[in-house]
């Protein structure tokens, strides 16, 4: 019996394959998922110029699809809404506000002009079975437009997922002019939204782009958003702005969605703010500046393909030529069968062949006697006569023998091979033709795709800078009480995004942030020093050890901390003598009175003294025991 763990992988193996290659992926070739490619089938199938309702296409696709109508509408809707291979009519729902789409049974579809053109040709497509073997359904499309760079695609498969931006028709079928003229190529996306886009950082898919939306002044206080980014809807970046009002990160009165076929949403200001002043605001703290990370993977050849877009794009050039190619040559062997039939009816009937048959008993004997008899003419013809063309001539009405024209018949003849010598001129510079072909869909259709997303170089919002803001911080030394709602006569100048260093005179210390109004945990007469925690700042100290009487002396800089909890810096069991902040300090050691003891005092510089951490032990002031301890010169003692 199989071990369970080894089937739980073969089943997971298969499984993670299938949805790689059969569900979330899509071809380099056509750039369509499955499911869009049997809807496009599904639709050609169905062609007759006129609109279908999705419902009956759905329906329709199932006999493709084993995975039910839900999933096929909306994929319907998905690819109709990116606006080119699909015409709607009803409502598709609205990409700008999220609407969703109305039910399946209203809304109708059809293939555009534009992919009846480029995506379909049965010579050039192979096929397999369906899923049920019921009926056959194209492994391929024959895509001459570059469909995964110009609809985009996103997927997530087991163990990867693809993110494919979408570009701008006429830039990509222009990039593959130049491409086949040997020149170089360099593409940006283009997304149906609009906005503004920096590509600097897009490294041919790559990488990633920053977009922002278009925003209007209309007045002093009055902001209008005009275009939005891509993946963003008008309802999230509303809601991503009332946030960042809530936060108080931005100032608004109100906000007003008037969106309809364009995007319109009104921002009013309140009083002492301004509209101009707002906008970088908005870039920084809302869902108007996004950043979109590229992951280029499409399947190829059966297997996984991570690649970039310069790449899909000359693969996609190389193939294309290889359509053209193709169906010159399908058009060359059509053009020579013609003029066969048409130089054999000539020969049949200008050299009244028939006659021979006419007393003739057998089937046999009429193919024997026209066989033998067209073996003269066979220098005249591009090849041998078959039974199939012989039962064509013997096909032929006796009204049209009677009527034949044979000088029509010659020039018939003539304007064949006149176009029989264009297709082999043709097929002798294909590049030519593939890029003739490009320009004449740049033509037809190019009008149609403007480039929609504007390219600019953006400058990073720096939101630290535009939220720092002088803060006043009061210290009421007899009531204890510490904050920026605290009036009192000693006050600490910050910004709001300072800290505040607190030191005891028992030794220990902490960090806070800044309170509104916070009393401080010990005594307010055992503050020892109140600043802000900058993480520079020299400390100078010296300590008395209580039970030795020893004097020790230490600087050291508070670095690391962790707000509101509580450190020491000096050993218990001591007693602070002396704390400053001023790093010129001089003091004046005296020293206890003892026999022979010539000097009773000595001046001491703090700074000869080496800067540590705030855990490490002080050194002593003297050998001798020290009396007393006064300062000497100090610019200001805390």
């Amino acid at each position: 019996m199989e071990d369970i763990k080894q089937l739980m992988q073969r089943h997971y193996i298969t499984y993670a394959s299938y949805v790689i290659l059969d569900r979330a992926i899509p071809n380099v070739i056509d750039g369509l998922k499955p499911v869009q490619r049997r809807i496009l089938y599904t639709l050609w199938s169905m062609n007759d110029g006129k609109l279908h309702k999705v419902a009956n296409v759905a329906g329709q696709t199932m006999a493709l699809h084993p995975h039910g109508d839900a999933a096929i509408v909306d994929a319907l809707i998905n690819m109709s809404n990116k606006g080119y291979l699909l015409d709607q009519q009803g409502n598709f729902g609205n990409i700008l506000t999220g609407d969703p789409a109305a039910a399946a049974r209203y809304i109708e579809t059809r293939l555009s002009k534009m992919a009846q053109e480029t995506l379909f040709n049965p010579d050039l497509t192979a096929y397999s079975s369906s899923y049920d073997g019921r009926h056959q359904e194209p492994v391929c499309l024959p895509a001459k437009i570059p469909v995964v760079l110009l609809q985009g695609a996103d997927g997530i498969a087991v163990g990867m997922a693809t993110h494919i931006f979408p570009h701008n028709f006429v830039e990509l079928l222009q990039a593959e002019i130049d491409l086949l003229q040997g020149k170089e190529i360099s593409l940006v996306p283009d997304f149906l939204t609009g906005g503004i886009m920096d590509a600097s950082q897009y490294n041919q898919g790559k990488g990633k782009v920053k977009l922002r939306a278009t925003i209007e002044v209309r007045d002093a206080k009055t902001l209008l958003i005009k275009e939005i980014c891509h993946g963003t809807t008008t309802e999230s970046l509303i809601k991503s702005i009332d946030e960042a009002a809530k936060k108080g990160k931005i100032k608004i009165e109100s906000i007003s969605d008037y969106t309809a076929d364009k995007v319109e949403i009104e921002i009013k200001l309140p009083r002492g703010h301004y509209a101009q002043d707002l906008i970088d605001g908005l870039y920084a703290y809302t869902d108007c500046e996004v950043t979109l990370t590229s992951q280029m993977i499409v399947i190829k050849d059966g297997l996984p393909w991570e690649t970039d877009v310069n790449a899909i794009l000359e693969l996609h050039t190389e193939k294309l030529q290889q359509y053209i190619e193709k169906e010159l040559q399908i058009e060359q062997l059509r053009l020579q069968e013609k003029a066969f039939e048409k130089s054999l009816e000539r020969i049949f009937i200008e050299n009244r062949l028939y006659k021979f048959i006419e007393n003739l008993s057998s089937y046999q004997q009429v193919h024997t006697t026209i066989a033998s008899h067209l073996e003269k003419y066979h220098s005249q013809l591009i090849r041998i006569p078959t039974s199939e063309d012989r039962e064509k001539l013997l096909s032929i009405p006796i009204r049209r023998i009677s009527r034949f024209d044979i000088d029509k018949n010659l020039a018939e003849i003539t304007a064949i091979q006149k176009q029989l010598i264009e297709v082999e001129k043709e097929l002798k510079n294909i590049k030519k033709v593939a890029i003739r072909y490009l320009q004449q869909l740049i033509k037809k259709y190019g009008q149609n795709y403007p480039r929609l997303t504007k390219l600019q170089q953006m400058e990073q919002v720096d939101t630290r800078a535009m939220e720092t803001r002088t803060v006043k911080v009061g210290f009421d030394v007899e009531s204890g009480f510490i904050g920026t709602k605290v009036v009192a006569s000693k006050e600490i100048i910050c910004t709001n995004f300072d800290k505040l260093l607190v030191l005891y005179q028992d030794g220990t210390y902490q960090v806070i942030n800044l309170p509104e109004k916070q009393y401080i945990y010990h005594q307010c007469k055992q503050v020892l020093y109140l600043g802000i925690a900058d993480k520079k700042t020299v400390m100078n100290l010296i300590y008395k050890e209580l039970k030795t009487k020893t004097f020790f002396v230490k600087r050291f800089v508070i670095e690391k901390f962790i707000v509101d909890k509580s450190y020491c810096f000096m050993p218990q069991g001591c007693k602070v003598e002396f704390f400053s902040t001023e790093n010129s300090a001089q003091i004046t050691i005296f020293l206890k009175p003892k026999i022979r003891q010539k000097k009773g005092s000595f001046l001491f510089d703090l700074q000869t003294v080496p800067i540590k951490g705030v855990l490490a032990k002080g050194l002593k002031l003297a050998k001798q025991e020290i009396e007393k301890i006064k300062v000497a010169a100090l610019g200001k003692v805390k």
